[in-house]
């Protein structure tokens, strides 16, 4: 089954007490281009997540996004168990001193490290975590690059049926138009002599030249050869990716379509030549997509 390089998949899931989300995008890449964004407390695990796309996606530009919310430890960390000991001392320090007033709240927590900012420090357990929600991701992402690489897979077909008519067209035409060109010969060269008459064997030596020199049969068996081998890897049941193979096996196919033109020397061959060229464009456009 062949894959798109476009797509999309999300996941969420639980770290520790916050909760985090986690987006993957694909679009097309000639390799695998990772990018990922991670809160700063998570950017230990980078290398992991790395390794995890790498192991799943092949090809294309990866853009990884990881958001947690942490609202639940957002709020001021207060020491209470340091706040019970300041509060005792300055109440013997009270009684002993002699001092007058209270000892509140408000006072106490003034003093050094009774409130803290909320810590960066992160759970190993959370990245373990953040790593099965990234797993997640990727195999929605990777469903979704399937039932597009499906819908790929039916235009792609459709097209190399399109490019196997025309050739089929053009096959057809080439015998004829031979034909065309011995007449041409023939009447040509018997306006330039005159009354005299063509030399038969001189016109069928002028046809065996201008044959070899227009004869397109090895390329269009080539050209059926590299369809074949197009339409079987697309068919492929594999996990394998294909988009290369299929790039490469269509650089021969626009290479047959060349040599097919350039051969033609006849118009109606050329019109199907051109008709091919363009589907040939479209498969193109598409392979290019394919993971």
């Amino acid at each position: 089954m062949i894959s798109s390089m476009t797509g999309f998949g999300a996941a969420d899931g639980a770290v520790g007490e916050a909760r985090a989300s986690v987006e993957i995008r694909t679009v097309n890449h000639r390799f695998f281009s990772p990018n990922l964004k991670l809160p700063s407390a998570f950017s230990r695990w980078e290398g992991e997540i790395r390794e995890l796309l790498r192991q799943k996606i092949a090809r294309g530009h990866v853009t990884l996004t990881v958001r947690v919310d942490r609202e639940a430890a957002l709020g001021p960390i207060i020491d209470e168990a340091r706040i019970a000991v300041y509060a005792a001392t300055l109440k013997e320090l009270q009684k002993k001193l002699a001092l007058g007033g209270e000892v509140d709240l408000a006072t106490v927590l003034r003093l050094p490290d009774v409130v803290a900012a909320p810590s960066d420090n992160v759970d190993p357990a959370a990245g373990q975590a953040l790593a099965g929600i990234v797993s997640k991701a990727i195999d929605n992402l990777i469903t979704m690059r399937r039932a597009e690489g499906t819908q790929l897979t039916a235009f792609l077909l459709d097209r190399v049926q399109a490019v196997e008519d025309r050739l089929a067209q053009i096959e057809k035409r080439a015998p004829i138009r031979l034909k065309e060109q011995h007449e041409r010969i023939k009447r040509t060269v018997g306006e330039l002599i005159g009354g005299a008459g063509a030399d038969p064997q001189r016109i069928a030596q002028e046809v065996a030249i201008l044959a070899d020199k227009l004869d397109i049969a090895e390329e269009l068996d080539r050209f059926r050869s590299h369809l074949s081998a197009f339409r079987d890897t697309v068919r492929a049941n594999t996990s394998e990716p294909v988009g290369k193979r299929l790039g490469f096996i269509l650089q021969e196919m626009v290479r047959e379509a060349n040599t097919v033109g350039s051969k033609a020397n006849d118009a109606p061959i050329l019109e199907d030549v051109i008709a091919t060229k363009e589907e040939l464009e479209r498969i193109r456009e598409q392979v290019e997509n394919l993971e």
